[in-house]
């Protein structure tokens, strides 16, 4: 079953960032756009490469009125130790979402119920709560946070001209394409 166009469900989460814990909620994300990368666990390999290449992406995201927020099964206190403990860690300026009680990871689809950690899932959700793309990978292969920036570019630019599409390896200012019988066999 899709996720595409799934009302992301009500949520309250505790979070770290920049030093503090802080409360992250449904109306928080709510009239912008967001991007929730889920990863298995702190503490681990894998994962904080893919966090490292998202934060060098952070403000390019930023800038196209999109938040990022990480999200594990671990606690915010388990956050932070991990930010005190890490180099890579400790670069991040995103919230980093706890949840410990697995209600984000079972909204989004991702809980591995065994193991209580969530797969390597991200999301992009619009201004109105809803998946507009999402990706789930298995747990030794890392994302790419370029690509993931490039599809919400897309995804805001569809959204705005709902009668264009983007073709592959679109980025903004490229042609798009207008759906038609016109283009039918001649791509």
């Amino acid at each position: 079953m899709s996720l595409i166009n799934k009302e992301v469900a009500d949520f309250t989460a505790s979070a770290y960032q920049a030093d503090k814990f802080i409360t992250v909620s449904k109306k928080d994300i709510l009239g912008k756009w967001s991007v929730f990368m889920f990863y298995p666990a702190d503490f681990t390999f894998v994962c904080p490469t893919e966090l490292s290449d998202l934060n060098d992406q952070y403000e390019a995201f930023k800038k196209i009125g999109c938040e990022v927020f990480s999200v594990s099964t671990d606690s915010q206190f388990v956050h932070k130790a991990w930010h005190d403990a890490s180099e890579t860690i400790r670069a991040l300026r995103f919230p980093m979402l706890s949840d410990s009680n697995h209600e984000l990871s079972r909204d989004f689809g991702v809980l591995i119920e065994k193991a209580g950690q969530a797969e390597r899932g991200t999301f992009v959700v619009d201004p109105d709560g809803r998946i507009k793309a999402y990706e789930v990978v298995d747990g030794n292969i890392g994302r790419n946070a370029e690509e993931l920036l490039r599809q919400v570019e897309a995804l805001q630019y569809v959204r705005e001209h709902g009668d264009l599409a983007c073709p592959a390896r679109w980025k903004p200012g490229k042609k798009t394409l207008k759906p038609g019988i016109d283009l039918v066999g001649k791509i």
